[in-house]
């Protein structure tokens, strides 16, 4: 991992690129602060699977509450009016 000023970052913006669609992941950052990371997008992809897979895992063991007083109709009624 490689952190950048967003100065050298925006300079270099081809090389930062070429870093990344290598594997490495780089910290872009402002004042000597982390604003922004750069991932490789398969990466990025694959996190968001894991995060969904952990929020439905999640949302499957926990009890269904609440009463549902609506119908299917009504959930997908048209607001517009049309």
């Amino acid at each position: 991992m490689e952190n950048i000023s967003a100065s050298d970052a925006n300079r270099h913006f081809s090389k930062v690129l070429r870093q990344v669609s290598q594997g490495d992941v780089v910290t872009i950052t402002s004042r000597g602060k982390p604003v922004a990371s750069i991932i490789p997008a398969h990466r990025q992809q694959a996190q968001h699977s894991a995060a969904r897979k952990s929020l439905l895992e999640r949302l499957r063991q926990q009890k269904i509450t609440g009463e549902r007083n609506w119908t299917r109709d009504e959930l997908y009624d048209d607001e517009c009016g049309e």
